[in-house]
């Protein structure tokens, strides 16, 4: 579990945290800002967090310890998701379990706003509308273009950067408007 999340639930400042566990507010900042992982905390500081929020110190660390795929691999997942589902259940399972904030909430901003541009790219295809809870979100933008692998490695080949300003020009707009260029999601293996 994420402290920040945490924190949301509970409605509890990070003061309060800190005075109701007994662990010092800038070791609260520092686990709340990511500067330290709270899977390199001690066991008290575990310990403390876990009885003043009521959980257990493993469910503290199971996000700490979660294995992040990479984003290559969470992308075909992602497609291989919709095109196992089809549309309407994808878009039913992920506004649900409210993966998109899940990933923020882990800092995991390519993938949320991968998630994002997929929700909104299907809505478009199936004429719904978009969801109401992520329009803050759809502000967002990674601060570099991400390209897929495949683009990056024919322009080392290539010696040419025209594979990347084709693969711009031909990008679907839900997912370039986070800085992400993929131009196709339905065509998998």
């Amino acid at each position: 579990m994420n402290i920040n999340t945490l924190l949301r639930d509970k409605q509890m400042t990070k003061y309060r945290l800190a005075k109701s566990s007994g662990v010092s507010q800038t070791t609260i900042n520092d686990i709340c800002s990511g500067k330290v992982s709270i899977k390199n905390c001690t066991g008290e500081t575990l310990y403390r967090l876990a009885k003043t929020f009521d959980v257990s110190m493993e469910s503290l660390l199971s996000e700490a310890m979660e294995y992040r795929p990479d984003f290559e691999i969470f992308k075909s997942n992602t497609c291989h998701y919709v095109k196992d589902m089809g549309d309407i259940d994808f878009l039913i399972d992920v506004i649900k379990s409210d993966r998109i904030v899940s990933y923020l909430d882990k800092r995991w901003y390519r993938e949320a706003l991968y998630l994002l541009a997929m929700v909104d790219y299907l809505c478009r295809e199936n004429a719904l509308p978009l969801h109401d809870d992520y329009e803050e979100l759809r502000r967002l933008k990674l601060s570099e273009v991400v390209y897929p692998a495949g683009i990056l490695v024919l322009c080392a080949a290539l010696k040419s950067d025209e594979p990347k300003e084709q693969s711009l020009r031909e990008a679907i707009p839900e997912f370039l408007r986070h800085n992400i260029v993929e131009s196709e999601v339905r065509n998998v293996a």
